[in-house]
């Protein structure tokens, strides 16, 4: 009996991912544990193997394909002794989502003068920002006769400023729906409303117009899983938490002079440490002094975390993912390096496990190495905080009430103020200095 092979959730929050490769080919015999395909989801490429055994009769979903639903049927494999020619290809779920409008009921016809109220018809799915039994107001004509169109795509249209009478409708009828308004080129413009039909409208989120070149030389890069998952994650962190930032100037001389030493101690085991290895666990530590600051906002409660797992942003060609040192406050810096360069290669192969970067309670971005002084970094939801780290850089300072030079670094920590008071936060950033500028509290 023919396996159906089905898209895997490689993660707990995963819903769909773009089938990046095949690995096998049609005719192939696998057994368990052969690696089948490399799967992209919002953070990482991952590896798909085989649970069972035979060979594969048909590829359902090639290569590629994006938007591809956990439980869709993206291959088919026969059993030992069937004849792959004579297999049918199991059927079940759509390689991706549909880029057509929902078919509609053909709208009904209308009197001249438009009705105040509309029987309701087959609404556009419910995260559409207008809902699609919703009255538009009056049809647009053209020639005197009425054009077939959805409210929603009339709402939509007068919010894009485009001409209804110049777009062609794929709904029944040529009825005009949501897919052609949002599809149609920007040069199909509507008349310019009134202003009082401006006030009246009620706000709708848009989707950007397509962006203009102006003529200028360019590349069009289609956006990575992951790209799109910065964009929609930071977005909404920026919109929906409060962040508060707050920062300290930090003297380096005695980490830097601590780090030397333990580097020459560590040369038989050819481990040496990094500043950003000792910083994670001055924040860990930091975090398990002020434990008001290790906590998460979860709507009508709140979540306080008796261990401080740190995220540490990596920069990875596609873009940004954060793996996770857990429990770091009671590791060793010996351990927490070589935890660190084993997950910062991992991340750039895309070879990391869901778990290694799914979670944490705080984070830490370092762009030092970049010769940034200062930055405000933003949160990663549902984490209610980040540690920004600038670069450190020899200035003047003030020494035991004398005027002398230093090397002194900028950091900047990011709190969500619905969960961190300005107080807490404040104190988390002195004990974070306190223990970067007397740095022999990291190895106690």
């Amino acid at each position: 009996m023919p396996i159906a092979i089905q898209m895997p959730a490689l993660s707990p929050t995963m819903e769909e991912g773009t089938l990046a490769k095949w690995l096998v080919k049609v005719g192939d015999k696998v057994s368990s544990g052969d690696i089948m395909a490399e799967i992209e989801t919002d953070k990482a490429t991952m590896e798909f193997e085989a649970v069972d055994e035979g060979t594969i009769a048909h590829i359902q979903v090639e290569e590629g394909t994006e938007g591809v639903k956990v439980g869709t049927v993206i291959a088919t494999l026969a059993e030992e002794g069937e004849d792959v020619g004579e297999v049918e290809p199991v059927d079940g779920g759509s390689a991706a989502p549909a880029p057509a409008a929902k078919e509609e009921k053909p709208a009904p016809e209308a009197p001249a003068e438009p009705a105040k109220a509309k029987p309701r018809e087959n609404a556009e799915p419910a995260r559409a920002p207008v809902s699609d039994d919703v009255e538009a107001g009056p049809a647009p004509t053209k020639d005197g006769e009425r054009i077939l169109a959805s409210p929603l795509a009339r709402r939509i249209a007068e919010q894009k400023g485009l001409d209804l009478t110049t777009i062609k409708g794929s709904g029944p009828n040529g009825r005009i729906v949501k897919a052609d308004v949002e599809n149609a080129k920007p040069e199909a413009a509507a008349p310019a409303s009134t202003a009082t039909e401006k006030e009246m409208a009620p706000a709708v989120e848009q989707k950007p117009a397509k962006a203009q070149d102006y003529g200028i030389p360019h590349e069009v890069e289609k956006l990575s899983s992951m790209r799109k998952t910065i964009a929609r994650r930071l977005t909404e962190s920026k919109q929906q938490v409060p962040h508060i930032y707050l920062t300290v100037d930090i003297r380096l001389d005695a980490l830097l002079k601590l780090r030397g030493e333990l580097n020459k101690a560590l040369e038989p085991q050819e481990i040496k440490l990094s500043v950003n290895d000792m910083l994670i666990k001055a924040l860990a530590k930091s975090l398990e002094q002020v434990p008001a600051c290790n906590v998460q906002f979860a709507g009508d409660t709140m979540l306080k975390f008796s261990r401080a797992d740190i995220s540490v942003a990596v920069s990875i060609p596609n873009g940004l993912i954060t793996p996770i040192v857990k429990d770091a406050g009671s590791k060793a810096m010996s351990k927490i390096s070589t935890e660190m360069k084993d997950l910062a290669t991992r991340a750039k192969d895309g070879k990391l496990a869901p778990e290694e970067f799914q979670g944490g309670t705080a984070s830490l971005s370092n762009m030092g190495m970049f010769g940034i002084k200062q930055f405000e970094a933003v949160i990663n939801p549902p984490q209610a905080m980040i540690m920004a780290i600038g670069a450190g850089e020899k200035r003047p300072y003030v020494i035991d009430d004398s005027l002398q030079v230093a090397t002194v670094m900028s950091a900047t920590g990011s709190f969500d103020h619905r969960a961190i008071d300005g107080a807490d936060g404040a104190q988390l950033m002195k004990v974070f200095k306190e223990l970067v500028e007397s740095p022999l509290g990291l190895v106690a």
